[in-house]
């Protein structure tokens, strides 16, 4: 039996189990553990695990697994409930770079719970007649609706990723609709395979589909069912996004102990 100091923390509803790793103490985890861990009846409950591990280069390094117990691409949310974790553990200054499994990130402070997130940039956009399909670091199929609260988002967002192109890979499915200056978006994850209160990745794919044809900067406020998220960012070509940031509040819920066998 292993006894694991554990934190939890969320991201408009995007829930995280979080543990400092760097002197490597938790390297033992398996897929099997991360699964239970993440358990929402028989574990912490949570959307995702990440580790804090050190890093020769970064502030620190970041490690993420999906609810299902395997690594996974990058997570937008948790990069930032990961970056306010560091923060707390006094890693940094207020201004934190990382790496991550897409490459380099840089995250800022707003006060303790709110984090500025730099994703990776955008060079290219799918554009089909009834979707928007885009890399953000994680894959997202986007679809606009009439009514994004009448989606049926874990019938029809599983049909999306289970279909013939996405089956292997996997894709999070992305619904939005348009609201005064902003949008709404719900998320259907992989990895979860479910709807989550709110997918940081998605939530900037939906908003750089929103934006407008002119090259210039902007601000698209984000509203998901966990709450507000805003996406800052400047298009640089037809199909190109560049300086994008995912900003929104990253708090701590709780920590604890747990003993995984």
């Amino acid at each position: 039996m292993q006894q694991i100091h554990f934190y939890k923390y969320q991201g408009t509803g995007n829930d995280f189990v979080i543990m400092d790793n760097r002197q490597g103490q938790y390297d033992w985890l398996t897929n099997e553990q991360v699964n239970e861990l993440c358990d929402r009846r028989f574990g912490i409950g949570a959307d995702g695990l990440m580790l804090l591990n050190k890093s020769e280069d970064y502030d620190f390094a970041m490690k993420y697994y999906n609810s299902d117990g395997r690594e996974s691409s990058m997570c937008g949310n948790g990069g930032r409930c990961l970056a306010a974790f560091a923060n707390k553990m006094g890693v940094g200054d207020g201004n934190l770079y990382f790496i991550a499994v897409d490459g380099e990130h840089e995250a800022t402070m707003d006060g303790e719970n709110w984090v500025n997130l730099k994703m990776q940039d955008v060079d290219f956009v799918e554009q089909g007649p009834l979707h928007y399909y885009l890399n953000t670091g994680s894959p997202h199929f986007v679809k606009y609706v009439d009514d994004v609260q009448a989606v049926d988002v874990f019938d029809e967002g599983r049909q999306i990723r289970y279909n013939e192109r996405f089956a292997s890979e996997g894709t999070n499915v992305n619904f939005v609709q348009p609201f005064e200056n902003g949008i709404f978006v719900r998320t259907y994850e992989r990895g979860v395979e479910d709807e989550t209160y709110s997918c940081g990745t998605g939530v900037t794919a939906a908003a750089i589909t929103f934006a407008g044809k002119e090259e210039k900067e902007y601000v698209v406020p984000v509203q998901t069912l966990g709450g507000q998220l805003e996406v800052r960012f400047t298009r640089t070509g037809e199909r190109a996004f560049s300086n994008i940031w995912l900003c929104g509040p990253a708090t701590l819920v709780f920590e604890g102990q747990i003993t995984i066998g």
